[in-house]
């Protein structure tokens, strides 16, 4: 008898979804139809009320069409010195052509494209940095990303292939293919990557230390941390916190060198994290960056070895881009999604994702912090 009622309102709700669905599914396809018009298209821009919908969608569409473009004179712009010569200066182009090498005529169309796209911008007879390069070289981890795009555009020249290709990867996987290696690697097959990864962490680390109270526990175990540029930033907020890093041993050798230039005092044990046990002793273990460089299956033995090495109680704390995550879709799901794909690694994946992921280990429970600038880095606290 009282189960009728429970089947009777699951039926409900199925059907009652259905019909949803299908409403969606009608009225997505009229709007599909309507969008891609001729006729609808020239009335939009013809009639007041949707003409500024109708340009904006435009240069939307526009802008996936040149992307391409718009990155390579960026890449432009930071090979040939050009946003730091125009950092402190406001120089003509004849004077800006010769310090970057380039004909006067090439000097002024390179600047021209600079400017449509904000880095740089005219000032009277001269040009100088405008604000969108301002913001780029006050981050040097994007000039950094910018710099070894070249291997990236390489794997995209035809993103179909690379689609194509069984568990992806192409020579942006060759830049990291070290970490996947027997051998652990040696200082020059980690040195590219350990430079990149270190310039691009500051933005990171501050995103990520903000969100969490570090102060609330003794000792902190930076998993992957690469050349501890993450447990330097945790060193100068939380002074009292007891750090250490575990990583490949050629990166560890690297990171020793900075802390000790840094006057820092830091544990450090080199291993594989994928093959060898996580060090023990820490009540809070924290992930940078490491977890969606990961396919599933090394994600899940790496987030194992984890909750087998924290005590009770002890705490996982995991800071990546995370997928679609509001107002930054494109950066989880489209860039990092082909990003990923060309390391032949890993994937972005959803909080959600991950929180499952971190249940299925064993986490007692898990939760989402908020950052700042999610665009960049989002942020999770698990309990063993």
């Amino acid at each position: 008898m009282t189960t009728i009622p429970s089947v009777n309102r699951t039926r409900h709700m199925f059907s009652s979804n259905h019909r949803n669905f299908q409403f969606f599914r009608y009225w997505i396809s009229w709007r599909n139809r309507l969008l891609g018009s001729p006729r609808f298209q020239r009335f939009a821009v013809r009639f007041p009320l949707t003409r500024p919908i109708a340009r904006r969608r435009a240069r939307n569409l526009f802008d996936l069409v040149a992307g391409f473009t718009y990155s390579q004179i960026l890449a432009a712009c930071i090979q040939t010195g050009l946003l730091d010569l125009l950092a402190d200066n406001t120089l003509d182009r004849a004077t800006i052509a010769a310090r970057i090498d380039l004909p006067v005529e090439s000097a002024e169309r390179l600047l021209r494209a600079a400017a449509a796209l904000g880095l740089v911008e005219r000032l009277g007879d001269g040009w100088a940095l405008g604000s969108s390069g301002a913001a780029l070289r006050g981050n040097r981890g994007i000039a950094e990303m910018v710099a070894h795009h070249h291997l990236l555009y390489a794997d995209m020249a035809d993103p179909v292939a690379l689609l194509r290709r069984s568990g992806g990867g192409g020579e942006l996987s060759r830049h990291w293919q070290y970490a996947e290696q027997e051998g652990i690697g040696d200082k020059d097959a980690v040195a590219d990557y350990s430079a990149l990864m270190a310039a691009s962490q500051p933005l990171v680390s501050a995103q990520a230390i903000d969100s969490y109270a570090f102060h609330r526990h003794r000792k902190l175990l930076d998993v992957g941390g690469g050349e501890g540029m993450f447990l330097s930033a945790v060193a100068k907020r939380t002074p009292g916190l007891a750090l250490a890093l575990f990583d490949l041993p050629a990166v560890v050798d690297q990171a020793r060198v900075r802390f000790a230039s840094a006057g820092l005092t830091v544990e450090t044990f080199g291993g594989n994290f994928l093959r060898d046990a996580i060090p023990r002793g820490f009540d809070l273990i924290s992930l940078i960056r490491v977890l969606h460089d990961h396919d599933d299956a090394n994600a899940m033995t790496l987030l194992r070895g984890i909750h087998a090495a924290l005590p009770a109680g002890g705490k996982l704390f995991i800071a990546e881009p995370m997928a679609q995550t509001p107002g930054a879709e494109r950066v989880g799901d489209a860039y990092f999604g082909f990003y990923l794909l060309a390391m032949g690694s890993g994937r972005p994946r959803t909080a959600a994702e991950i929180v499952w992921m971190l249940r299925e280990v064993g986490f007692a429970r898990s939760h989402i912090l908020r950052t700042a600038m999610p665009l960049t880095t989002s942020a999770i606290i698990a309990t063993r």
